[in-house]
């Protein structure tokens, strides 16, 4: 087994560190202060060509491979979680619906111009009754001649009051159950498509998650992607590439919170020498390191059996479940090592313990990847 990156990835990755630690990462605690959307992260992101960088260059894309995705959302979660997730939900979210299930048309039509940065795109799933239990959709699509007519509404959606384009789940034929969903392409100023309110939120406040209401909003019949009722396994197939993503933007966020906490430390002095000689510290130090590390190989392993063409839904769950947890733990003992100023918002590990905790409750919560991963292993599928 090569356990080593190839010459592009780590070409991808020194070029995405240098830029997220000289550009975002000096911003990152004023956008958690301001709550300020990082606008001008994401347009030096499109000048990097970062906002494509998994998709083919004929689209507007970088040509990179899924696992050089990976490193990228790791690297920027590493500076500024708010801008990790708006950049992963755009990505993964947002953009890959149309790359895997869009006609040509709508490809040639959005790809380009999402990948490139001019607008952003995001993935309307949840709603008010339907979170975990994601088949429990309500709302509704009816055909109208050339239109669907939806109806209803969605909530905590990246990016949602913003995005040009909005990969919408709503019931075709409510009697099917799960087999009656299919995905719409909403866009930006579509009639009866109303932005709702903006969360407010314990962390990663600089990317902006809203409501999203349909009051008998007409969406073109060439905006379903596929076929009436393949909604449901669209949208599996986009949270397995998501879980990657989110699980990437863990090990960031975890990593942060070692070397921060690795720094405080060494600089630390109590009883007469810096609190990273006693035993108690290194422990710490040690088992946030073995499982960052084992985190990070679990999540490069995940994308690079997606790039590969290999089944990887559990093996995704697995990553994004055990980095989310990791992250968790990692954030806990680095303001445990910080004491009284890990809890101040002078330090960034108080910012880094609100970033992570949506990891493990985006893209599904733990209980869900654990569902996934006892289903793949009891063949309950």
């Amino acid at each position: 087994m090569d356990f080593e990156l190839s010459e592009e990835q780590r070409m991808v990755r020194e070029m995405v560190r240098e830029f997220a630690q000289k550009e975002i990462a000096p911003r990152a605690a004023e956008v958690d202060r301001t709550e300020e959307f990082p606008a001008e992260n994401i347009r030096k992101m499109a000048e990097l060509g970062l906002m494509g960088l998994p998709y083919p260059e004929e689209y507007g894309g970088g040509g990179g491979d899924y696992l050089s995705y990976a490193i990228a959302v790791e690297e920027i979660a590493y500076a500024c979680g708010s801008t990790a997730l708006i950049y992963a939900a755009h990505v993964s979210l947002g953009c890959g619906p149309i790359y895997y299930f869009g006609t040509e048309a709508q490809k040639r039509k959005w790809l380009p111009h999402l990948c490139s940065g001019q607008g952003l795109a995001a993935f309307g799933l949840t709603e008010p009754e339907a979170g975990s239990d994601a088949g429990a959709t309500r709302t509704t699509a009816v055909r109208d001649g050339d239109f669907y007519i939806l109806n209803g509404s969605k909530m905590w959606i990246t990016s949602g009051a913003i995005a040009d384009v909005v990969t919408c789940t709503a019931k075709t034929d409510p009697a099917a159950g799960t087999r009656g969903i299919s995905c719409f392409l909403v866009e930006k100023g579509t009639p009866g498509f109303i932005p709702g309110k903006n969360e407010p939120k314990m962390g990663l406040k600089g990317s902006v998650t809203s409501a999203l209401s349909f009051e008998n909003c007409r969406v073109p019949a060439e905006n379903l992607l596929g076929q009436e009722g393949e909604g449901y396994k669209q949208m599996l197939i986009t949270l397995d590439g998501g879980r990657i993503s989110i699980g990437a933007m863990a090990v960031g966020l975890a990593q942060a919170a070692l070397d921060e906490a690795k720094r405080y430390a060494q600089q630390r002095v109590q009883f007469g020498r810096p609190i990273a000689e006693f035993q108690a510290i290194q422990w710490m130090l040690a088992d946030m390191a073995t499982e960052i590390e084992a985190a990070r190989l679990m999540v490069y392993r995940a994308a690079a059996m997606k790039d590969a063409g290999l089944r990887f839904t559990k093996e995704a769950a697995m990553a994004k479940l055990f980095a989310s947890e990791v992250a968790e733990r990692a954030a806990f003992k680095a303001i445990q090592i910080h004491g009284g100023y890990g809890y101040s918002r002078e330090y960034p590990v108080e910012r880094i313990y609100r970033d992570q905790r949506l990891c493990s409750i985006g893209e599904g919560t733990s209980e869900i990847q654990r569902l996934v991963i006892a289903r793949h292993l009891l063949d309950r599928r």
